[in-house]
C-alpha cells in the first residue's frame, strides 16, 4: 500500500507576490509591531487549515488547469495587495531587539505549492476515521530559519475528476482565527469578482492594521514573548524564532474523524443541562458551551484513569468588542485571550458530567460580560500558557480551534462551496476542532484527532 506523501506528487513551486501592476503600495516596505495578544501565541504550531472542494459536476477535465487553477493564482496576487503582511516574514529587527516584528518588503511573497494526488477524495473529505498523516501531504509547510518565519504557505492540490483542497498554514503568532478566516474570505470574494478589478472589499473584509488601538501599559507583549522563549528553548539566548520541536509532535497511531452535533443535539443537551441547573442562577448556554462540555466528557471517559486526576479546560475569546476602548471588528491581527480551569477527571466522567462542564464555561464565559478583561492578565494568562506548555504530558489537556461563527461553508471561490472543511494543526494541538454544519441546519461539526483506541471510545460514547 502506497504511503500518503507517495500519492501526493509536486507539479510547482512558485512565489506569489501582491500584484504590483495594481497599486505602488506593493513596492513600498510594511512593518507591524507584534502586540502582546500576538506574542502570547509565540512559539505556537502554525494554523493549518484544508479546504475541499468538489469538481462541478459534468466538467470539462481541463477547466482546473485551464479557469480554476489561474483565476485562484491571480485573485491570491490581488488579495494580498490588502494584505501585505501575509506575505511577510516574522523577523528579529536587530541582534538585541526586544521584540520580533512582521515585516513585508518588495521582494517578498507567499511560496504556493501546486501539487496533484491520487488519494480518494471522498474519503479525505468524508467524516469516517482516517490515518491522521493522510492529510498531511495536502498541508503545506513554513519557510523558517532562526532568523525568520515565512507568515503564510499555501497549497493546491488536485484531485483529478474529483476535486482540489486549498490547504494554508499561518503562522499564530501575526493573526488569530477571525483575521485567518477574513484573508480566505477576501480571496473568495476577490476570486468571484475580479473581472470587476480594482474593486474595494466590503468593510467587514478590509483588514484594519493599526496596533496602537492595543493598549499595554504593563509591558505583557515582552513578558509572554519571553516566557515563550525560557519554555521552549534549551537556551533562552539563541531566540530562535522557529516553532519548537518538542510541542505538537504527531504520533504514529492517530486517527481523526468528524462527529456531528445536529440542532436537535444541541437542544437536548440544553435542556439536559437547564434540568440540573439552579433556575435562580443566569446560564449561557451557546452552542460552543454545550458542545465543548459534551465532548469534554466523552474525551475524559475515553482517557480512563482515576478520578483524581487533573483535566485542564481551556478556550480563547475574541476580546475585539470586549475591551475598554473596544477595537474594530476586522482588526488584523490577534485579540484573543486565554481561559481555563483545571478540574478532577471525575466532575466530568459522573452522569451529571456534562451539566458540570456547561457550568464551568459559563461562568468563565459570563465573567467576560463583566468588563475589566485584561484585570489579571499577566499573572492568568502566564498560568494558562504554562499548563499547556509545561503540564501537557502529565495532565490531560482539552482546547478548542475554530468556531461556528467562522461561517467557513460559505467559502465559495466560484465553483460551489467547500464539501469539507479541516483544521489539521488539532494533529499536533490535540485541540477540538469547531465549524458549523454544512448543511446549515443550525448543527455543528466536531473535528477529533486521537490515538485509535481512544477514538473506538469516543465513538461508542458520542450517541445522543
Amino acid at each position: 500500500m502506497a504511503s500518503s506523501d507517495d500519492l501526493v506528487r509536486i507539479v510547482e513551486v512558485i512565489e506569489v507576490a501582491p500584484s504590483s501592476n495594481q497599486f505602488p503600495t506593493s513596492a513600498a516596505e510594511f512593518i507591524l509591531p507584534l502586540t502582546f495578544f500576538d506574542t502570547y501565541w509565540f512559539k505556537l504550531s502554525p494554523v493549518e487549515r484544508l479546504f475541499f472542494y468538489p469538481l462541478p459536476a459534468d466538467s470539462n477535465p481541463t477547466l482546473f488547469n485551464s479557469v480554476i487553477l489561474p483565476k485562484l493564482k491571480k485573485s491570491l496576487s490581488l488579495t494580498l495587495l490588502h494584505f501585505l503582511p501575509l506575505a511577510g516574514n516574522l523577523i528579529w529587527p536587530s541582534p538585541d531587539a526586544a521584540k520580533a516584528v512582521i515585516r513585508y518588503t518588495p521582494n517578498d511573497a507567499v511560496s504556493l505549492t501546486v501539487a496533484e494526488s491520487d488519494g480518494d477524495f471522498n474519503r479525505l473529505s468524508g467524516n469516517e476515521i482516517i490515518n491522521a498523516i493522510e492529510l498531511h501531504p495536502l498541508v503545506p509547510q513554513l519557510k523558517a530559519s532562526h532568523d525568520a518565519v515565512a507568515i503564510t504557505a499555501i497549497q493546491i492540490t488536485l484531485f483529478p475528476n474529483k476535486g482540489f483542497c486549498i490547504g494554508l498554514t499561518i503562522h499564530h503568532t501575526v493573526l488569530d482565527g477571525k483575521s485567518v478566516m477574513m484573508f480566505i474570505k477576501s480571496w473568495a470574494y476577490i476570486c468571484t469578482n475580479q473581472e470587476n478589478y480594482p474593486l474595494q472589499l466590503p468593510s467587514d473584509l478590509a483588514p484594519f492594521f493599526d496596533r496602537s488601538v492595543i493598549k499595554d501599559p504593563s509591558g505583557l507583549d515582552v513578558l509572554f514573548l519571553n516566557q515563550w522563549l525560557a519554555l521552549t528553548a534549551s537556551d533562552p539566548k539563541t531566540r530562535s524564532l522557529k516553532v519548537s520541536q518538542n510541542l505538537g509532535r504527531v504520533s504514529p497511531n492517530l486517527v481523526r474523524t468528524t462527529f456531528l452535533l445536529s440542532h436537535d443535539n444541541i437542544n437536548k443537551l440544553r435542556e439536559l443541562v437547564l434540568s440540573k441547573w439552579d433556575k435562580k442562577k443566569p446560564i449561557h448556554l451557546s452552542t460552543f458551551v454545550l458542545a465543548f462540555a459534551y465532548t469534554a466528557t466523552c474525551l475524559v471517559k475515553a482517557r480512563g484513569g482515576e478520578s483524581e486526576r487533573a483535566v485542564f479546560m481551556a478556550f480563547a475569546s475574541d476580546y475585539r468588542t470586549r475591551l475598554d476602548p473596544s477595537v474594530p471588528e476586522n482588526y488584523f491581527g490577534n485579540c484573543l485571550g486565554p481561559h481555563g480551569q483545571c478540574v478532577k477527571a471525575g466532575d466530568l466522567m459522573d452522569e451529571n458530567g456534562v451539566a458540570f462542564g456547561a457550568h464551568m464555561l459559563s461562568d468563565e464565559i459570563k465573567g467576560l460580560e463583566k468588563g475589566g478583561v485584561l484585570d489579571g492578565a499577566k499573572n492568568k494568562w502566564s498560568a494558562v500558557l504554562d499548563a499547556i506548555v509545561k503540564e501537557s504530558g502529565s495532565m490531560q489537556i482539552i482546547t478548542v480551534a475554530g468556531s461556528p461563527r467562522f461561517h467557513v461553508y460559505g467559502l465559495n471561490f466560484g465553483w460551489g462551496k467547500p464539501k469539507k472543511v479541516e483544521i489539521v494543526s488539532v494533529d499536533r494541538t490535540g485541540a477540538i476542532s469547531l465549524a458549523e454544519s454544512r448543511d446549515g441546519s443550525g448543527g455543528v461539526e466536531i473535528g477529533l484527532a486521537l490515538e485509535k483506541h481512544e477514538m473506538e471510545i469516543v465513538a461508542s460514547l458520542f450517541k445522543l
